[in-house]
């Protein structure tokens, strides 16, 4: 028995590889399917199965491009619905898969077809179970994902869940093992454990939703306590997952396409283009395209697209670092973005070389910051709601990257002001969305929160009064 989780850390998500006996299944597939099929040939075997856990938000799966190239089925527990070729299978209903064997459970909750496979092993043993977004490691999934489908409420859903955990997933022995769909950083559930594997005692004893005294009605709102809005491209994913969608290769041959500098101006002013800078921060700030939108590779790429651009049909253009072409094509797609219609041949220094205007971020050191900074200063702080809770600049105001378009009423027109994420990441993409919306009088602070803290900068760890509400 071989079992592999395959973890990618920009999704922040877990797919499997599970081999006995030259067969494999493979459980919630990346849309690109090489690796999967490399290595099942590697080892003289063959897929036969191609599990999915649920319809996922979050990311395109590979589902349907490995079942067009191995001929395997795909498999979704009850009550999915799909518009290619699947088997519908019940709770109970048994796989065999070399001389092991994979068990559907039906776990609703997170949403209506949610299914946990549990794995026996050679000799009829509970082994693991691969629980999707059902149950995390610390969490367990947000229940409000399927509500406008099914025309329910999340307190119907979460109540769902605390049955699947208690009925399904609970009864099994401690030491079955957890590998879940998600790990940290996801969106799909509140606060998700930075590992990836666990096992059912492990959570019982440190998972809050797994508590043997919580009654379902607390177990409702400690669920659905503080969910924020779900990311904005997550219908999106889920219909292509549902329905289907290009295969991958067509994608990134047309998304690495070579452009000049004038092809590259008019698509973006011609064609609508949205043009999408994922170089390094620092690189960005020392010279941009005029209107680009930073976001960089080295940092939760994919989600941030998804969540800030939101629509998957518009078409982008890339500014890339060389060489790094085919993998910004890649994860766009793997959030459902599939209109990339070509990069900037020679990247940002052939637009420079070709006279056309550019632009930059006024950006200091946090040295620097704190010998400028007076009592007057306009600071805004980027990071999310927890992180600005527990420290923050007392004079900060509180402006969250993921809502930053609900805030650009408060950032002044004319007067200079200072703007911070933890590292300088997520400032970058802030700096790059307010430029494009007209508003230039922004200095960003180099490294962060943490810099500045570095840098002997006073901080609290209470929601100042200035904070924006």
């Amino acid at each position: 028995m071989k079992i592999e989780q395959i973890y990618t850390g920009c999704l922040a998500q877990g797919a499997y590889y599970i081999e006995s006996k030259g067969e494999v299944a493979i459980i919630d597939p990346l849309r690109e399917i090489k690796p999967y099929i490399e290595k099942a040939q590697s080892n003289n075997s063959r897929i036969k199965y191609i599990f999915e856990t649920h319809f996922h938000a979050d990311f395109v799966s590979g589902h349907i491009t490995l079942a067009k190239e191995t001929g395997a089925p795909i498999i979704y527990g009850p009550n999915a619905e799909t518009s290619f070729e699947s088997i519908i299978a019940t709770d109970g209903q048994e796989f065999s898969l070399g001389d092991l064997s994979i068990i559907v459970m039906h776990t609703p909750g997170h949403t209506m077809e949610s299914t946990t496979y549990l794995l026996k092993d050679a000799q009829g043993k509970n082994h693991a179970i691969f629980s999707g977004d059902t149950l995390f490691l610390g969490d367990v999934g947000r229940p409000d994902l399927a509500q406008k489908t099914n025309q329910i409420t999340q307190e119907d859903l979460a109540g769902m869940l605390y049955d699947s955990l208690r009925n399904k997933i609970m009864p099994l022995e401690n030491e079955v093992l957890v590998y879940p769909a998600h790990g940290a950083g996801s969106a799909c559930g509140k606060n998700l454990s930075k590992e990836t594997v666990g096992t059912i005692g492990g959570q019982k004893q440190t998972n809050y939703a797994l508590r043997n005294d919580m009654t379902k009605a607390e177990f409702i709102k400690e669920v659905t306590d503080g969910l924020l809005p779900p990311p904005i491209y997550f219908p999106a994913n889920v219909k292509m997952n549902k329905e289907g969608y290009k295969d991958i290769d067509e994608v990134i041959e047309k998304g690495t396409r070579e452009l000049t500098p004038n092809e590259f101006e008019n698509l973006a002013n011609d064609r609508g283009a949205l043009i999408l800078d994922v170089r390094n921060q620092s690189d960005f700030a020392k010279g941009h395209i005029p209107n680009s939108i930073f976001i960089g590779l080295d940092g939760g790429f994919a989600p941030w697209v998804g969540s800030l651009i939101g629509d998957i049909a518009h078409p982008i253009v890339l500014i890339t670092p060389e060489g790094r072409e085919e993998e910004a094509v890649t994860r766009l797609s793997r959030v459902g973005f599939d209109h990339t219609l070509g990069y900037l041949k020679g990247g940002f220094e052939a637009w420079k070389t070709s006279g056309k205007d550019y632009d930059i971020v006024h950006s200091i050191d946090a040295t620097e910051f704190k010998k400028k900074r007076t009592d007057q200063s306009i600071i805004f702080d980027v990071r999310k709601d927890g992180e600005f809770t527990a420290e923050n600049i007392p004079t900060a105001k509180h402006a969250p990257l993921s809502r930053i378009n609900d805030f650009l009423a408060n950032f002044p027109n004319e007067k200079n002001f200072y703007i911070h994420c933890a590292g300088g990441y997520r400032s970058m993409i802030a700096a790059s969305i307010l430029k494009s919306r007209g508003i230039h009088n922004l200095i960003d602070i180099q490294g962060g929160f943490k810099a500045i803290k570095e840098a002997g900068i006073p901080t609290s760890g209470y929601v100042c009064p200035s904070t924006i509400k």
